[in-house]
């Protein structure tokens, strides 16, 4: 007999209950994990995100951003979650307040039933995907703390494989796109915003002081197929390496057309939320942007870049202005990914956590537990 069966059974006492033997654990040997579980226990509060400078797309500007922040807590460990709430998502602190005041986690006593969990937060109200993708997120993190593991290792992602991420620069005034593109200093792609009359300005603005690649994101600017097809080209002749939401989603015909004659990848992003919409988007698009917050989460985002993998489309990694919970969240994913836009915690003054950072331009992982952030 081993010293350590020895030594259990010299700290126990064998009782009997209804048939069974059954170990009386000493107050010495009890552990974390060695009592019945209680049930998870959601919290969550309102924050509102500082943006350092006006963030101005084709059809809207503004200077904060709505988030909740929620924690849930089960068997002493913590994981933390993050809804981020731009106003075109229809959310807000009011609408995810009610969402997740009427949520019960406490029925679930095993935080690895993720199907179970997730798809019962899924079902409770319809919309509501960036509340869902806090809840999520939150999930995601607790477990991989309990397994002591970042979820980029529990899926086996090779933390090498990351792709560099783009920095944003909105539409803005000449001079303060060239202060943006120097704070940029160091990033080996860099997001433009475009859609307006300025479209050709933007980018020679930022062509004078920087040679580095560019993407571009119209944010459904475009809406003549022949001036855009027009303006793919010039772009790809400017350093350009595709092209985000050209046209409205709903000129499904005019985007693929657009997309079979264009000379760069044309990626969907508001014309996709969901796992449900990604095969619409086949033969539309070349690829997708995914976004935890329009996906309701980790969950079903990791399921939308196997599938479009799996019909040989492109895909690329996104954000909303977020802290960097949401934004190490999406991290995880990126080595399976083609392109990565990770930038929405650099674009804040107030981030209340530290995660995932870019390093000479490229998404650097580390080896923190879950989704790999502390709290400031």
């Amino acid at each position: 007999m081993g010293t350590n069966r020895r030594s259990f059974i010299r700290n126990t006492t064998i009782f009997t209950l209804g048939g069974m033997v059954l170990p009386q654990i000493s107050k010495s040997n009890m552990k974390r994990g060695s009592l019945p579980k209680q049930g998870l226990k959601l919290s969550f509060e309102p924050y509102s995100l500082q943006l350092k400078h006006v963030f101005t797309l084709a059809t809207s500007s503004r200077s904060t951003t709505p988030v909740m922040l929620v924690k849930i807590e089960y068997d002493g460990f913590t994981g933390y979650g993050e809804a981020s709430m731009p106003p075109y998502l229809g959310e807000s602190h009011k609408t995810a307040t009610k969402f997740l005041s009427n949520l019960d986690l406490s029925q679930f006593t095993d935080p690895f039933r993720m199907d179970e969990i997730l798809g019962y937060v899924d079902s409770t109200a319809p919309k509501n995907a960036a509340a869902k993708a806090s809840i999520d997120i939150a999930l995601h993190d607790l477990t991989g703390k309990i397994m002591n593991q970042p979820w980029h290792k529990i899926w086996g992602y090779s933390a090498e494989e990351t792709p560099n991420t783009s920095f944003t620069i909105g539409i803005a005034q000449k001079k303060e796109v060239i202060e943006k593109v120097k704070e940029a200093a160091g990033f080996k792609i860099l997001k433009v915003k475009l859609g307006r009359d300025n479209d050709k300005e933007m980018i020679e603005t930022i062509r004078s002081v920087t040679d580095v690649p560019l993407c571009v994101d119209i944010n459904q600017g475009w809406k003549d197929k022949k001036q855009a097809l027009d303006m793919v080209f010039w772009l790809k002749d400017k350093g350009v390496v595709f092209v985000e939401q050209p046209m409205p989603k709903t000129m499904i015909d005019e985007t693929a057309w657009l997309t079979q004659n264009a000379p760069l990848p044309i990626i969907a992003d508001e014309a996709l939320q969901r796992l449900t919409d990604v095969q619409s988007t086949v033969g539309v698009y070349s690829g997708i942007n995914v976004k935890l917050m329009k996906c309701t989460g980790l969950r079903e985002a990791h399921k939308m870049i196997n599938l479009a993998h799996a019909n040989n489309m492109k895909v690329m990694i996104g954000c909303m202005t977020e802290t960097s919970c949401a934004v190490s969240a999406a991290a995880q994913l990126s080595p399976k990914t083609d392109w990565a836009d990770l930038d929405g915690n650099l674009l804040i003054s107030n981030d209340p956590y530290t995660g995932m950072k870019v390093i000479d331009g490229k998404i650097t992982l580390n080896n923190l537990p879950g989704i790999g952030i502390k709290k400031i």
